[in-house]
């Protein structure tokens, strides 16, 4: 079972410049069968200039789910987005995350039922970001190492996910410590599971939201597949002025909850749903 029709999820507010670039990787896909939803949380005008340049190139299928700003409301958009779509698999990510020219492609043939993907990302460094250009996409130049040290980047193991090798990539996921998790940036399953939990938790801010709707998967009988050096995309970087230690603690505390519970449904998702309602999820 191959998924029927895939959506690619990109969040974003009020960041149309990386925006931008981040579209021009969705264009440069090798793969090109698929339907961009931005799910926008309230963004101005600057962001809908940017849509309109892109489906006036008429090279995407795009989709703009928007609200209006009413602070950060990052589950309630996703929520929106994902009730409103007919894409059978989903893709999740930023509109800071250029993906690589095999994205879509890869995640389309790692797709598997009763599994999500735990994809990767490789986070640049501000002035790396500020250097990357339509052409440098358009190329995939950006995803050659040498390329990113030479544009100053700084060395790390991280940088192993961009290797080429196949082989050597599929003992990285097999060997590595860390755990196949939801990521915000780089992660994907079947619409329907994610609808069988109702979707984003909308009680969640900053800090942990997407691993929540992952550990709820979990508690739905979903396991992890572990691509974090097959599939990846380069996080542009820019502030975070919503960041708070508040916001963190309330998140963990839902987590922590989730994880006691083993529920997966989420009361405040996509469906408005009482606790006796849910007390059997």
């Amino acid at each position: 079972m191959k998924p029927q029709k895939i959506g690619v999820v990109i969040t974003t507010y009020n960041q149309p410049k990386w925006l931008k670039n981040v579209l021009f990787g969705y264009e440069a896909q090798r793969h090109t069968h698929f339907t961009v939803i931005i799910a926008d949380d309230g963004s101005g005008q600057p962001t809908r200039d940017v849509i309109e340049f892109f489906k006036a190139r008429g090279k995407l299928r795009i989709e703009h789910v928007w609200h209006e700003d009413k602070g950060f409301q990052k589950c309630q958009i996703l929520n929106k987005a994902i009730a409103q779509t007919d894409c059978d698999y989903l893709i999740f990510t930023d509109g800071d995350c250029i993906p690589e020219p095999d994205f879509i492609g890869l995640h389309e043939a790692l797709a598997q039922p009763g599994y999500f993907l735990s994809g990767g990302y490789v986070k640049l460094t501000t002035p790396v970001s500020e250097k990357i250009t339509e052409t440098d996409i358009a190329t995939g130049v950006i995803f050659n190492l040498d390329w990113l040290k030479n544009a100053g980047q700084p060395s790390s193991h991280k940088l192993w996910k961009l290797i080429k090798n196949k082989t050597i990539k599929a003992v990285l996921n097999t060997i590595t410590p860390t755990k196949a998790t939801w990521n915000g940036m780089n992660s994907s399953t079947w619409t329907a599971d994610i609808k069988a939990c109702n979707g984003f938790n909308e009680d969640m801010q900053y800090g942990g939201l997407d691993r929540e709707l992952g550990e709820r998967l979990y508690n739905h009988g979903l396991k992890g597949k572990q691509v974090r050096y097959s599939v990846n995309c380069l996080h542009l970087d820019h502030p975070r002025a919503y960041d708070n230690p508040e916001t963190w603690k309330k998140n963990y505390a839902i987590r922590n909850e989730v994880k006691r519970t083993g529920r997966y449904w989420a009361e405040n998702g996509i469906i408005k749903t009482s606790a006796a309602e849910t007390s059997l999820k």
